[in-house]
């Protein structure tokens, strides 16, 4: 296959070094020169683009059969998301309507649940999100499933939780430098996911997604913040983080929620095995990880 991986970061660059490996051609589109040199020795072709710039995407290569958009805001708010996800996606989709590729997967995120009660939330539940941002998020993903709808556009949306792994781990490098906190009662739920199977689910979506879907990607286990830290204080041997009240009005780029996210679609329609199908497994792995490069 040739695949365009649009975004080649954190979880782009691993993801389309797994497709090289498998014996796919790989293309790696950023905005900029400076990780050329890395794509390259992971088997992974630079090209240079920005989706923000429909013009730049005529550099892009034909004759795709993938594509993954797993572009990431460094930041920002509303204009931003908007000219990234909304704007962005609309570009690759005008920029592909000539010649489809057979798939195309976009990462979108759980963000786009509003849900503040602790239920159980499925892909078919509301998405009606407080924040601004994931506002965004939620029409971007309407304009992908309206194209596979009206357009037979291949779009297969994930909504991805939180994300940890290799040098990413906010909830652990909180705790490691003594700035974790327990909201009130630490009731609020976490929901996340281990980029290696993030990876293995994009994976699982480019052979096995249906158009016109959306898939969770989480693991299998919420959990409180309660839970989470006092799982972390024993595996560390270290005190448990001070609580402190609730502060619903406090800056979160997508909102504050507490909800808890089913992955029984992925598993069922994609056949997807979690590596790391639960907090416990990922954060041991990622603890033994620092233990051995000596951080």
């Amino acid at each position: 296959m040739r695949v365009l991986i649009v975004g080649c970061g954190y979880v782009g660059r691993p993801l389309g070094a797994e497709l090289a490996r498998q014996g796919h051609e790989v293309f790696g589109m950023r905005r900029s020169t400076l990780a050329d040199a890395e794509l390259q020795a992971a088997g992974i072709t630079p090209v240079h683009a920005d989706i923000t710039e429909p013009a730049t995407l005529a550099t892009l290569p034909p004759n795709l059969d993938w594509v993954v958009n797993c572009a990431a805001s460094g930041g920002g708010g509303p204009d931003e998301y908007r000219q990234l996800y909304l704007h962005g996606n609309r570009h690759l989709l005008e920029h592909l309507a000539a010649a489809p590729p057979r798939m195309f997967v976009y990462t979108s995120s759980t963000g786009v649940y509003g849900q503040n009660d602790g239920s159980l939330v499925t892909e078919s539940s509301t998405t009606e999100p407080d924040s601004e941002t994931a506002k965004v998020l939620v029409q971007a993903e309407q304009m992908l499933l309206g194209a596979a709808r009206t357009q037979t556009f291949p779009a297969v949306i994930l909504r991805v939780a939180g994300i940890y792994g290799p040098e990413r781990g906010y909830l652990l490098k909180q705790f490691l430098r003594h700035e974790a906190r327990i909201e009130g009662h630490g009731g609020r739920y976490l929901n996340m996911i281990h980029r290696d199977d993030l990876i293995g689910v994009i994976l699982a979506a480019l052979r096995n997604g249906r158009p016109g879907e959306v898939y969770n990607a989480v693991d299998d286990q919420p959990v409180s913040q309660l839970e989470f830290f006092t799982w972390l204080a024993a595996k560390l041997n270290r005190a448990l983080p001070p609580t402190v009240p609730e502060d619903s009005t406090a800056p979160r780029k997508r909102g504050l929620t507490n909800k808890r996210i089913s992955n029984q679609k992925l598993r069922t329609d994609l056949g997807y095995g979690f590596k790391h199908p639960n907090y416990q497994s990922g954060y041991s792995a990622e603890i033994q990880r620092l233990d051995v490069s000596g951080r």
